[in-house]
């Protein structure tokens, strides 16, 4: 079983062996929160898509807006959770740390989305499919099975968990010497692209690998097999709030977009409560005219609602999340109404708001940019002595090594650079390598 006394630490990734009790008012673990907040790679999720185009006149939710949605959501959870479990161990030695989960929780969800490319979850599958079924075939036979697997199954959480613990080049080691508990928390598939299965999903790429399982090791993290772990139980605290998030932030971006009118969407709301409850809500409606302002006041009882469930469903299940013995996440446990409310919630998204034409649009023209960009970049990497290719490569950081002795690294300082665009940057480079632009001068 794990335990939370090895669970919750504040060592440092790339400073193990440098202790520095700064004292104040920070603990390690905000100052985790804080390095992300004032980082470069946390900026740019402004300009990246989350499930709409980037707004004109409807301002509607982008990658950073959701990843501090989702922070205030998981500390409120996580809250909830440190104070049931403190209560419930009460005279254990470390049970003082358990005040510290909201802080790790808060700052593994603003990182939570770090790694993904522009234009939203197409952006993970095109990168995929360029060498699964794309010009990025060609390169397999120069791969390790590891490696290819790496590449055919790309997922935004792995690179999220590369782009803070990579040391990229010219950079210090640990990439953003963020705290063990923080870096585990953030991985939702604590298992390599070999295990990634049906779905797809993993946890690290071949690269991070030997980081992964340090942290882990040192964590008491269980080890379930070669190249798998369970779950930090944190995991399912920054799921659940990212589960809540963009789940009901998606109903009300579609409300203000018009795809769905405030009639339904009411109903589709209401129908997470019970019938007392609903009939409440429903008078409290009434003094309110603004349709916006009512779906807003369902929006933040839905929350917390979601927020008591997840937790009580936590608490419920310590022992069997404590020995890896769990199934599902914490939002496939909650109470038949509020799991029907939620059903609802997926059936219209998927039905009405992830097939809108916003959305395919988004899709279709992210597809186009970043299969031209990996096509160019690629061949820039893999023919360096060439004129065109110097000329692309002085496009890189210098962070990004695209003269890396393994054909794999140089690959992936392809990946790097794409995934860390963001639309704006992506669209007006693909401009240019297509001709369509030209920059004035």
């Amino acid at each position: 079983m794990m335990n939370w006394d090895k669970l919750i630490s504040d060592k440092r990734l790339g400073l193990e062996h440098y202790q520095d009790n700064k004292g104040g008012v920070r603990s390690d673990f905000e100052r985790d929160y804080d390095r992300l907040v004032f980082s470069s790679p946390f900026r740019r999720l402004q300009n990246k898509t989350q499930v709409f185009p980037l707004p004109g006149s409807i301002f509607v939710h982008n990658r950073l807006t959701h990843s501090l949605e989702v922070s205030c959501v998981g500390k409120s959870l996580a809250g909830e959770v440190a104070l049931r479990l403190a209560k419930r161990h009460e005279g254990q030695p470390w049970v003082s740390k358990l005040n510290n989960i909201g802080e790790i929780v808060a700052a593994a969800c603003l990182a939570h989305d770090l790694g993904n490319p522009p234009f939203g979850h197409s952006g993970e599958k095109t990168i995929g499919a360029y060498f699964s079924e794309g010009k990025g075939l060609d390169l397999k036979k120069q791969l390790t099975d590891a490696q290819w697997n790496d590449l055919i199954h790309f997922e935004g959480n792995a690179n999220s968990f590369r782009a803070l613990a990579h040391q990229f080049k010219g950079r210090r080691p640990g990439g953003f010497a963020m705290t063990y508990s923080t870096l585990a928390s953030i991985v939702k598939y604590p298992y390599s692209s070999s295990q990634a299965g049906e779905k797809g999903k993993f946890g690290f790429f071949t690269t991070e690998k030997e980081l992964f399982e340090r942290i882990a090791d040192s964590l008491g993290m269980i080890k379930l097999g070669e190249e798998r772990y369970c779950r930090h139980p944190l995991v399912y605290l920054v799921e659940a709030a990212d589960d809540i998030c963009y789940q009901v932030m998606d109903i009300e971006d579609g409300h203000k977009l018009k795809i769905i009118d405030t009639d339904e969407t009411i109903r589709l709301m209401l129908s997470f409560f019970d019938e007392e409850r609903r009939a409440h809500m429903t008078e409290v409606m009434e003094h309110v005219d603004d349709p916006n302002e009512k779906i807003v006041y369902l929006r933040s009882c839905i929350v917390g609602l979601l927020v008591q469930e997840c937790a009580t469903t936590f608490v419920n299940n310590e022992d069997k999340i404590m020995n890896g013995e769990f199934e599902g996440s914490l939002i496939d446990h909650i109470s038949p109404i509020a799991a029907d409310g939620y059903k609802r919630c997926s059936v219209l998204a998927y039905n009405k708001l992830y097939c809108a034409s916003y959305v395919v649009d988004v899709d279709l023209a992210g597809n186009r940019i970043i299969n031209l960009l990996l096509e160019k970049l690629i061949d820039a990497v893999l023919h360096p002595e060439r004129n065109y290719s110097q000329l692309l490569l002085n496009k890189f950081p210098q962070q990004y090594d695209v003269h890396a002795p393994v054909l794999f690294e140089k690959i992936q300082a392809v990946l790097d650079h794409i995934s860390a665009m963001t639309d704006v940057y992506a669209l007006n480079l693909y401009r240019q390598l297509d001709g369509i632009s030209i920059p004035t001068v």
